[in-house]
């Protein structure tokens, strides 16, 4: 089975799915899927998710008459070629300089793996697979996943880089901010007074944020600066990309309102304009000690001989989409490493244990 489990992450990692490209893996699982005899079937989504394809679901019952729901994510972050996997020394790795897409490929071949086995013994419980897409830009499948539809009261997603055992129990809102800088283009070199640098300003701008971590639970960064057309214009046009990330409302509302007022003021200061779009990527969630997913996880873990630890994210999931509306779904730790480098990867026996996670979860809920 470890075999089997392996050719499928291998051959679901050398398919390309960049997010909004997820045509060719999503109809790869669907026929693995429906080779087992199962149904799938994918939501309308694709459209509004801005992705090739909706998300798929699949069903599977179980001995017992109750339901669980495991999530994973069909799209990987963008690469510059296409992904070769290798394993050495039970770890697999990219062989180029690309990365691995574990992330999340690594849940989506768990989730395979639970379905062929069900092919010879039924699980503890109906499991519901689901495939999501456009996750690593919005969380946008799952946000036009319909959980009413769900069968399972709750679900998992593996889908956090750090050793098995992590539960996540707290996750941030995350606020993007969008400044572009318009000014007045000149010649550096005949007339430079005349222009108005948007490059000038923007440099200003990020001069005057607060960035980094700014306490245990809120950061800020500007991620991307582009603008100008060569070295001897004076730029007309400067674009950042920032963000401001915090567990607390108040906090990611107040570093969100500095980046902005930054950009407002170099503005105002260089003579140019600028246009500043703010929007919410994902809310802010903590699960309270009383939620079922969490007292079932802590008691799959154990089962497994892994101590429950849990613990605070800065990043953001699938589960960010799915609490957001009304669901309950918890954020599972899956092993995996170093995700969206090239230095990516995955320990062979960490699918193994994450299949192994999966069954137990399905018995603690079979057990109530």
């Amino acid at each position: 089975m470890s075999e089997r489990l392996f050719d499928t992450f291998t051959r679901l990692c050398e398919i390309p799915s960049e997010t909004g490209h997820e045509r060719e893996v999503a109809d790869w699982i669907r026929v693995q899927l429906e080779s087992f005899g199962l149904e799938v079937t994918e939501d309308d989504s694709a459209e509004r998710a801005d992705a090739a394809s909706g998300n798929l679901i699949c069903r599977i019952p179980g001995r017992s008459e109750e339901w669980v729901s495991f999530f994973a994510h069909m799209d990987t972050v963008p690469h510059s070629e296409p992904i070769k996997v290798v394993l050495a020394d039970g770890v697999f790795r990219s062989a180029g300089e690309t990365i691995l897409g574990a992330d999340n490929k690594a849940a989506v071949a768990v989730l395979m793996e639970l379905a062929a086995n069900a092919r010879t013994e039924q699980p503890a419980c109906g499991l519901e697979l689901v495939f999501t897409v456009a996750e690593e830009e919005g969380l946008r499948g799952a946000r036009e996943l319909d959980v009413s539809a769900l069968k399972a009261p709750f679900g998992y997603v593996f889908d956090h880089a750090t050793p098995i055992g992590e539960i996540i129990t707290a996750a941030p809102t995350y606020n993007k901010v969008v400044a572009e800088f318009e000014g007045i283009e000149a010649h550096s070199g005949i007339r430079p007074e005349v222009g108005r640098s948007a490059i000038e300003a923007a440099a200003a701008a990020v001069g005057r944020m607060e960035l980094g971590r700014l306490d245990e639970e809120t950061t800020a960064n500007v991620g991307v600066v582009e603008g100008g057309t060569a070295s001897n214009v004076v730029a007309g046009y400067c674009k950042l990309v920032c963000e401001a990330r915090s567990l607390d409302e108040e906090k990611v509302a107040a570093a969100t309102g500095t980046l902005v007022d930054a950009c407002t003021w170099a503005a105002t200061e260089s003579g140019c304009d600028v246009d500043i779009d703010v929007w919410e990527v994902f809310r802010r969630y903590r699960i309270p000690p009383s939620a079922q997913s969490l007292k079932v996880a802590r008691g799959a873990l154990e089962a497994c001989g892994h101590a429950p630890r849990e613990v605070a994210t800065g990043g953001g999931s699938d589960a960010n989409a799915l609490i957001l509306q009304g669901y309950e779904a918890l954020l599972l730790a899956n092993g995996t490493e170093a995700n969206h480098t090239p230095a990516e990867s995955v320990g062979a026996a960490r699918l193994v244990e994450n299949v192994a996670i999966c069954d137990a979860l399905a018995a603690g809920v079979a057990a109530g």
